[in-house]
Order: structure tokens, then sequence, then C-alpha cells
């Protein structure tokens, strides 16, 4: 318990000290969002007169404490461009982002641990050798170019695959699966390549172990072996690459949506910050903080459920 607290304490500094630099780099770009709202052709009153009823002529330490209650209440304010609330312009975004993330996460656990044991208990023979030289391919793409390389070889040639824009799951779930699966298997591949390297070390690595041969000599067979000792012996190593793919995947999902013109939070993040919208980049940034963040603190978590002896330490 007192692990999982000092943790947790950890989360809330993290998330603390990001909003300050969040909040105060925002106050010292240039732009002024008062005038993008009202337009070149405003008079100083109407900007003065909108300043005040956003509260953007207060000091910046009240401005601050208002936007951190807005973080726990759900009130982050309104966007400039599109007049509406951000929490309601985030949470109508939010399914597609999410949706993105999740599948190419599995795409990644599926194929890279597997693939990863299969290189390792072939070490050195032909198969390792085609494996770890595609995954060396696979870390060198970069998304963008992958994911237009899909839409011209795939997308354009199977009708099951939409990119053409999203399809909500609660209209068609088929024609969802359709328009995100491309999407994300152009964040998982780059990421199923990183994972593969770091499970293939892993088990490596315990199988030179002395454990292993003594497990060995009591005649328990080899699928045991790798999966109830060696497998699970890996998973530090294993979990700690896992939160940062995880975290990666969730930051990635800003370009392949610009790419496939899908509208999740990427796509809302880079138009606010074209148009100068302060209060809805401000949002979206913490978004993926907290997300990062709660990520890591459950990575956290299973490191001690795995070894006890981490909550000790």
């Amino acid at each position: 318990m007192v692990y999982i607290i000092r943790r947790f304490l950890l989360l809330f500094v993290t998330v603390v000290i990001v909003s300050l630099i969040t909040f105060a780099v925002f106050q010292i770009l240039p732009g002024d969002p008062i005038r993008t709202m009202l337009g070149t052709e405003a008079d100083e009153t109407q900007v003065e007169t909108l300043r005040a009823e956003l509260g953007l002529d207060r000091p910046l330490y009240e401005q601050y404490i208002d936007w951190v209650k807005g973080l726990f209440t759900g009130d982050l304010g309104n966007s400039i461009r599109f007049s509406m609330p951000v929490k309601d312009l985030m949470m109508a975004r939010l399914p597609v982002t999410l949706s993105i993330a999740a599948i190419s996460l599995l795409i990644v656990i599926i194929v890279s641990i597997p693939l990863g044991i299969f290189a390792a208990k072939r070490q050195n023979k032909l198969s390792d050798v085609v494996l770890s030289s595609a995954t060396q391919v696979g870390m060198a793409i970069p998304s963008f170019w992958l994911g237009m390389i899909l839409i011209l070889y795939i997308g354009m040639n199977f009708d099951f695959f939409s990119i053409n824009g999203y399809v909500p799951w609660s209209e068609s779930i088929s024609g969802a699966l359709g328009a995100l699966i491309l999407p994300a298997l152009t964040i998982a591949i780059p990421q199923i390549a990183v994972k593969f390297r770091y499970v293939r070390t892993a088990i490596l690595e315990q199988l030179r172990l002395d454990y292993v041969r003594t497990v060995r000599s009591k005649g328990i067979s080899e699928r045991v072996v790798m999966y109830k000792h060696i497998l699970r012996n890996s998973m530090i190593p294993i979990l700690t690459v896992l939160g940062i793919i995880t975290a990666e995947v969730v930051a990635g999902t800003i370009i392949v949506e610009q790419v496939f013109s899908l509208p999740g939070i990427g796509q809302l993040l880079i138009t606010s910050i074209s148009n100068r919208d302060f209060p809805l980049v401000q949002g979206i940034v913490m978004y993926i903080t907290v997300a990062v963040v709660l990520i890591n603190f459950l990575v956290d978590i299973l490191y001690s459920v795995l070894d006890p002896r981490i909550r000790l330490n």
C-alpha cells in the first residue's frame, strides 16, 4: 500500500508540474486569442470587453487556479475557434483516438510477443535472422509514409478498408473496423519491431540462467518452462517497454489521424494550434499528459504484482 501511495503522489506531482508548464507556455506564445475571435476589424473597446468576460484580464495566478479547478471538474473553458465547451469537443473526438490506440496496442501485443519468443528459441537460425532484419526496417519506417503506402496498396484495392472517413461503431462495427485497421497498423508496425527486439532479448537473457537448466532437468515440458518460468521472469523489462510503447501509441495518433483524415483528438489538436485556440490546445495537451502518466502508473503497479521485492525497495 505504501508503494502505491508513493507512486500516486509521484503521478500527482507530475501532472501538476506539466499543468504549470503548459499554462505558462501558452501565456508567452505570440498571438492574441481575443483578436482571433473578434477579427482584425474589432476596436479596442470590444477587445477589452470580451477579455473581461472571459476573465483574461485577471492576474495569471487566478487564471491558473481556475483552470486547474476546471481540470478536476471537467470545465476546461470554451474553444475560441468552435465557440463550444472544450470538454464537449474532446468527448466527441475521443472515441476515434481511443479506438485507434486500443487496436494498435492489441496488434502490437498479439504479434510481437509470440514472434519474440519464436526468434529467441531459434537464435542465430535463418528465421531469427530474417525476423531481426525485418524489424530493423520496421523501426526505420516513418509512420506518415507507411500510412500513405497502406492507403495506396491496401486501402484502394480492398473494399473492406475505408479511406474516405470514419464510420462510428454505433452505425457499423465492420465499417468502423474498416476505417480504423489501417491507421492502427500504421502505428503498430514500427512498435511491433521495437517490442519484438525487447522480448527476444529478455527471453535470451533468461535462457542463459541456471534456473532454466534446473527446471528442464526435472523433466518439465518445454512449453511449461517457457510460459510459466522464462516468460514470467522476463515480464519486468517487457512491461517497461510496453508502457513506453503505449504512450507512443497514444501520441502517435496525432500524425496518423492527419494522414487518414480521421476526426480524432490528434486532428483536433492540429486544428486548434493553427487557429491559436489556446483553451482547446491546453485541454488536449493535458489529456495526453494524464493518459501517459496513468499508463506509467499502471505499469508501476504491475511491477509490484509481478515482483513483490519492488514494493519493499
